[in-house]
């Protein structure tokens, strides 16, 4: 029999190879069709029983990428989502069941879906490269594990580990997910099928876990082990608003003595929280996610070197990012000290990032070099200009480098507000300035802005996405307007907090009622790390072109050098790297608070899809979330303004106005949402 998505295979020894190439899709997915498809192929094939079936992916770029997050979208209730989730069930609990042995042969992603069906063969083989990676995220779209992965990662890797990866939601290495015994055995590429031919034929006992996981599994103690990880949980997202790790855990608490019954009760819980508005909107945001990273495969640029000028923080850190991603960096600053600081920062960063693989750390090292005279110029492809915020500043370095740079060279500035028709008029090729805007901490925020000018040619726009998402970034396309989107966005909402500071409220108080509503740092903790200078500068830079005005208690706070976390004293005092907040502050009545900060950020984001600043909602909201990280679970500013109603958010805008004055005043905007 011919199949559209799955093709058998026997070879000389009666094992069949069982290919999966899904049609009409770049990577395989575990669409409604494909499994419908694999009951039947596995039905064919229990009629003549091979030796051994071993799945195998014909796509170059993974294994099984996960369930068809499209049939997310129009699953409206919950007997839809059991339909859903009872017919993945059926075909794991077939391949479980399959009186043969099973060998999952996995190179490239294995993902979601695509793990579960590896966890329901009797073995799994990884290709030991660094393509390959393994894991259950489906926490990440407000769900948890749904065909059976949470009841057989537990019993391969034990309820700590197990619990840990579908909590986090993390992608795994190979050497990391057989420690865990969540794979049987990691070989190079070249032994890949000849090891799966060996675990067919010779069958070797399966891993068995040890005591001290089966101690760990006992219902007795498995409620000790629950709550804590509910506080772990609870320190980075809140019950209320991210239900599933919460439903994950009660799950393995409450059912893990009878595994057949906590595969029924997992569809169960996956059901409920499918259709619920944080799932759905998680989805939203996955979309969203996706949007942004095709917004770079419009060009095959891909720049040889890379120059950075500035061996700050920021310049520093774009530099050994840079690094990290694999291409070679020149970094020059006017003080040799400067970059003896950011080659030690640039350290930290690789042997965080790589933990123990030192020949990573020292590649990446070797890729980075200081560069005080500015050599680096001549040769680089891209030069990233990222010093002191300062029209006229850069202006003179601009002279400075222009007639050193090869032709066809990009000039990319990190500015965070200077439009860049200001900044160009010094250039005799204005045509190659394009504005690529990373956010700090640059290794943690996935979001860049490339900003076009009016002068932006064309051919350096798509250059300069393709290379956002080179540097494994989410590039998101703007016009030059002061502020750009995130900041011009995000200034109204801080501003707003401080202005309740100079009223006499609490800096906790104020960061509370914003992590009530799901961002996840409030507005002063946030103001103090980004830096107070970069703040007011930014906020002096928008003042001309928008109604913002600078509370005095920044002035005051800058002018004394009290800069936030970087000086040890803003708004808050900082020791170690953390805030010292007064445990004392009380926290009711702060829902004006709340909703004066977020009507705020809310009537900006209208605003600026007025303007066209991106072409957009959905790359407003993606802008917003990926480069602030605003409450995900609420799917973007727009996204919510639609979900909550737009007539009612206005009314609740003019009241703002009414109250505390015309900065609240609803964007004309509004009218046509």
């Amino acid at each position: 029999m011919t199949y559209a998505h799955w093709k058998p295979e026997i070879d000389n020894d009666n094992i069949c190879w069982l290919h999966l190439d899904v049609a009409n899709s770049s990577t395989n997915i575990l669409s409604s069709a494909v499994l419908d498809e694999l009951l039947k192929v596995l039905d064919e094939l229990s009629q003549s029983l091979p030796k051994g079936i071993v799945f195998v992916s014909d796509k170059s770029n993974g294994f099984i990428a996960g369930a068809d997050i499209n049939e997310f979208t129009v699953i409206k209730t919950y007997d839809e989502a059991m339909t859903m989730l009872n017919r993945g069930h059926a075909v794991m609990n077939k391949i479980e069941a399959m009186p043969c042995t099973t060998v999952a042969m996995i190179k490239g992603f294995c993902l979601g879906g695509g793990m579960e069906l590896a966890l329901a063969c009797n073995y799994r083989i990884m290709c030991d490269d660094a393509s390959t990676r393994v894991g259950l995220p489906e926490i990440k779209l407000g769900i948890h594990p749904g065909y059976g992965g949470s009841v057989r990662s537990i019993l391969k890797a034990g309820p700590v580990a197990a619990m840990n990866a579908m909590l986090t939601g993390r992608m795994l290495k190979g050497r990391q997910a057989k420690g865990m015994g969540l794979v049987d055995e990691l070989v190079p590429d070249r032994q890949l099928k000849r090891t799966a031919h060996y675990f067919v034929t010779t069958k070797p006992a399966p891993r068995t876990l040890g005591f001290k996981n089966k101690l760990m599994n006992h219902r007795l103690v498995r409620p000790l082990i629950a709550n804590q990880m509910r506080k772990t949980v609870s320190a980075k997202a809140s019950e209320k608003h991210y239900p599933a790790p919460y439903k994950l855990i009660n799950l393995w608490q409450k059912h893990m003595d009878n595994p057949t019954r906590m595969l029924q009760k997992e569809a169960e819980s996956v059901a409920s929280l499918v259709t619920d508005y944080t799932a759905q909107n998680l989805v939203h945001v996955f979309f969203l996610q996706e949007k942004l990273k095709s917004q770079g495969k419009k060009s095959d640029f891909k720049p040889a070197h890379i120059h950075v000028i500035g061996g700050g923080v920021m310049g520093g850190d774009i530099a050994a990012w840079c690094a990290l991603r694999g291409f070679n960096v020149t970094v020059q600053d006017r003080e040799p000290s400067v970059l003896a600081a950011t080659m030690k920062r640039s350290q930290d960063m690789f042997k965080k990032k790589f933990k123990k693989d030192k020949r990573s750390i020292r590649e990446s090292l070797d890729r980075l070099i200081p560069d005080h005279r500015g050599i680096g110029v001549r040769h680089a492809d891209i030069i990233i200009e990222a010093i002191f915020e300062d029209k006229d500043v850069k202006q003179t370095l601009y002279k400075v480098i222009e007639p050193q740079m090869k032709e066809g060279a990009i000039l990319a500035t990190n500015t965070s507000s200077i439009p860049l028709e200001k900044l160009a008029t010094c250039l005799k090729q204005p045509e190659r300035l394009v504005g690529v805007h990373f956010f700090n901490p640059v290794a943690l925020m996935p979001l860049v802005e490339i900003v076009r000018g009016k002068n932006t040619s064309d051919e350096v726009m798509t250059q300069a996405l393709a290379f956002g998402r080179q540097i494994d970034k989410l590039p998101l396309p703007v016009i030059s307007k002061p502020g750009f989107l995130v900041n011009r966005i995000l200034m109204p909402y801080l501003l707003e907090a401080v202005q309740m500071i100079e009223e006499g409220m609490a800096p906790e108080k104020i960061d509370q009622a914003a992590l009530n509503f799901g961002m996840p740092m409030g507005p002063i903790e946030l103001a103090d790390t980004v830096g107070l200078d970069v703040c007011r500068s930014v906020a002096k830079i928008l003042s001309e072109n928008m109604n913002v005005s600078l509370p005095p208690r920044m002035d005051t706070l800058v002018d004394n050098k009290k800069l936030g976390k970087k000086t040890g004293e803003g708004f808050y005092k900082w020791s170690r790297g953390r805030p010292v907040k007064n445990k004392n502050v009380t926290f009711s009545n702060i829902n004006d608070l709340e909703n004066r900060m977020i009507f705020r950020l809310l009537n900006e984001a209208v605003a600026c899809l007025r303007e066209q600043v991106v072409e957009n909602e959905d790359l407003i909201d993606a802008g917003v979330i990926f480069g602030t990280g605003f409450a995900p679970f609420r799917g973007g500013p727009l996204h919510h303004v639609h979900a909550e109603g737009v007539t009612e958010m206005k009314a609740l805008l003019e009241s703002l106005e009414q109250r505390y004055g015309d900065r609240f005043s609803p964007d004309k905007k509004w009218t046509s949402l």
